[in-house]
C-alpha cells in the first residue's frame, strides 16, 4: 500500500510547486485550462486554515499583508486541501491586531478596500474553498463612533454600552482576571478585556438587531460564516459569574436568536465560537445555536500526548467528547479541533521544536473527525511565543525575509529553512507531512465524520481508534514514540494509508515505525 502514499506525496508536492510557481521544468503536470472548477471535485476536506492578513502576503510593498495577498495565495491553499480559510479582523480598527473594530461595515484600509475583498471572495469560492471573517461582537472599539457618542448621557448610544451605577463595586474582577470597570472622566463603563474594548450591552434590543444586521450584511456579500470572538463573554463578565448558569442560558438565548437571524440569509452558514471552558461538558450547550466551538481542552491534550510521547487517556477522551457533543447534536463529525491559534504559543514553540512530536500532533489533529483549524505557518513549523505580537509573526513564504512578497511589519524568528520555498520540493518536509494529512481527509469520509470508538490496546505509545460512517470503517492507529511499536487487531484489515514506510501487517500484526500513522480499513 505504500506505493499509494509515494504517489500522493509526489502529485501533491508538484500541485504545491506549480501554486508557487516553482516547479522547474515539470511541463507535462501544467493543466491545459485555467478554470477552477473542475467537472469533479474532490470531496472537502473539511479542513479550516487560519490567516492573519497583516501577516499573510505584501502585494503593495508596504511591509503589511492585504487581501490581495490572500487571494494571490489561494492557489498554495487549494494545493494545501485546505477547504476553508477564516480571516482574522478584517475591519477598520487602530490596533495591529483588529479586535477592536471601528467600523463592523468596512475593510481595514491598510488590508485594501471592498472590491478586494470581494474579489478575493470569488477567486475563493472558484476553487471550492470557502471564507469566514472575525466577527468580534462582545465589544467594540473605544475608537466606535458608538461609544464616542456614548459618552453623552444624552445619546441614544448610551445604552449600547454598560455603564457604572451608584453602588457599583468598581474593584470587580472581570470574567477574564482583568478589572472589569474602566474611567472615563468620571464616568465607568464596563470592559472585560481592555479599556480599549467597551462591552455593548446585549441587554438591548437595538444592540441586538444591529449584530444581527451586520451578520447578514457580510452574508451577502458571499462570506460563508463567521468565527465570533468571545462568545461566552457576550454576557459573562465578572469572574464572580463563572459557572453560573443564568448566564450561560442568556449567552445561549441571544446565540440562538443570532442563529436564526442568520439562516434567514444562509442556512448552511458556518458560525463557530471561541468559548475558552475546560471540558466537553461546558463547551456542548454552545452546539445548539452554533456550528461548532473549539475544543480547548483537546488542543492542550493532544500536544501534550505527543510531547510526551504516550497515552494517557487520550482515547477516552476522543469518546468521551464524541459522545458529548452526539448528545447535544445527534451526530458525529461536530467538533472544531485544532493545535493552536492566535492567541496561544505556537505548537512548535509548545513542544520545543521536536519535529517529530510536531509531526505526530499534526497527525493526530488531522486524523479526527470534525472541522479541525490550522494556524497559518504551523504546516511548514513556525516557531513564536508570547507576547501576542510574537506569535502573529511573517508567513515564511521566501528563505530570504526581504523577498518580494514577504511582510515586515514584524521580524520573524525562523531560520531560513522554515519556509515554503525551502520545504514545497522536499517529500519529506513538514508542510508535504501535512498536505497528505490533509488530503486523506478527502479520501476516507470517516476521517470528517466518523463516529469514534477508542480502540484499547495493551501499549501506552500507541493511540488507536475506530471511526465509523455510513460509507466506511476504519482503525486509526499512532505510535507515538521513537521506537517501533506493534498491536494486533481485532480482525483481519488491509493497510489503506500510512505517514511513512515500513508500516506491514504481517500475520495479523500491525508493525508501526518510530513516529508514524496508519489508517487501516
Amino acid at each position: 500500500m505504500f506505493w499509494r502514499q509515494s504517489v500522493l506525496s509526489c502529485t501533491t508536492t508538484l500541485f504545491a510547486a506549480l501554486a508557487l510557481g516553482l516547479a522547474g521544468n515539470v511541463v507535462a503536470a501544467t493543466p491545459t485550462t485555467t478554470s477552477h472548477t473542475p467537472a469533479t471535485r474532490a470531496a472537502s476536506s473539511d479542513v479550516w486554515y487560519e490567516i492573519f492578513v497583516r501577516s499573510w502576503v505584501d502585494t503593495n510593498g508596504d511591509g503589511i499583508g492585504d487581501l490581495n495577498g490572500v487571494t494571490a495565495k489561494l492557489d498554495y491553499l487549494q494545493s494545501l486541501g485546505v477547504s476553508g480559510i477564516w480571516l482574522m479582523p478584517i475591519n477598520p480598527s487602530p490596533s495591529n491586531h483588529g479586535y477592536d473594530v471601528t467600523d463592523y461595515y468596512g475593510i481595514n484600509p491598510q488590508y485594501g478596500n471592498m472590491q478586494d475583498f470581494e474579489k478575493l471572495l470569488a477567486e475563493a469560492h472558484k476553487r471550492g474553498i470557502k471564507v469566514i471573517m472575525d466577527l468580534v461582537m462582545n465589544h467594540s472599539s473605544d475608537q466606535h463612533p458608538w461609544f464616542r457618542a456614548a459618552l453623552d448621557p444624552a445619546s441614544k448610544y448610551r445604552s449600547w454600552y454598560q455603564w457604572s451605577q451608584p453602588g457599583t463595586d468598581l474593584d470587580a474582577i472581570s470574567a477574564t482576571g482583568t478589572p472589569a470597570w474602566h474611567a472615563r472622566g468620571k464616568q465607568h463603563y464596563l470592559g472585560v478585556f481592555t479599556g480599549a474594548m467597551p462591552d455593548l450591552d446585549f441587554d438591548n434590543p437595538a444592540v441586538r438587531q444591529e449584530m444581527i444586521r451586520i451578520g447578514h450584511y457580510w452574508l451577502e456579500k458571499g462570506v460563508d460564516g463567521f468565527r465570533v470572538d468571545a462568545v461566552q463573554h457576550v454576557y459573562l463578565d465578572f469572574k464572580a459569574d463563572t459557572d453560573n448558569p443564568q448566564i450561560l442560558a442568556k449567552n445561549i438565548a441571544w446565540l440562538t436568536q443570532f442563529r436564526a437571524g442568520m439562516d434567514a440569509v444562509n442556512p448552511h452558514a458556518y458560525i463557530v465560537g471561541e468559548v475558552t471552558q475546560p471540558s466537553a461538558e461546558k463547551l456542548a450547550p454552545y452546539f445548539k445555536p452554533l456550528s461548532a466551538v473549539f475544543d480547548f481542552p483537546l488542543a492542550e491534550k493532544l500536544i501534550d500526548s505527543a510531547r510526551q510521547e504516550r497515552n494517557d487517556g487520550l482515547d477516552q477522551l476522543l469518546a468521551h467528547i464524541d459522545n458529548t457533543y452526539r448528545a447535544t447534536t445527534g451526530r458525529s463529525g461536530v467538533d472544531a479541533p485544532f493545535l493552536s491559534n492566535h492567541d496561544q504559543n505556537r505548537v512548535m514553540s509548545q513542544l520545543d521544536g521536536n519535529a517529530q512530536h510536531m509531526r505526530m500532533a499534526a497527525a493526530m489533529l488531522l486524523t479526527l473527525p470534525g472541522e479541525p483549524f490550522i494556524y497559518y505557518g504551523e504546516e511548514i513549523g513556525m516557531r513564536g511565543q508570547k507576547p501576542d505580537p510574537d506569535i502573529r509573526t511573517p508567513m515564511r513564504w521566501n528563505r530570504a525575509t526581504h523577498a518580494s512578497g514577504e511582510t515586515t511589519w514584524r521580524a520573524g524568528h525562523d531560520a531560513p529553512a522554515i519556509s515554503v520555498e525551502a520545504q514545497h520540493g522536499d517529500p519529506d518536509s513538514l508542510l508535504n507531512f501535512y498536505t497528505r494529512l490533509i488530503h486523506w481527509r478527502s479520501q476516507v469520509s470517516a476521517l470528517r465524520g466518523g463516529r469514534l470508538t477508542p480502540y484499547n490496546v495493551d501499549n501506552k505509545q500507541v493511540v488507536a481508534y475506530r471511526l465509523d460512517d455510513a460509507s466506511s470503517h476504519v482503525l486509526v492507529t499512532h505510535n507515538l514514540s521513537g521506537t517501533p511499536q506493534t498491536i494486533t487487531p481485532d480482525k483481519t484489515r488491509n493497510v489503506l494509508l500510512q505517514s511513512k514506510p515500513g508500516v506491514a501487517l504481517q500475520d495479523g500484526v500491525l508493525h508501526l515505525p518510530a513516529y508514524s500513522t496508519a489508517v487501516l480499513q
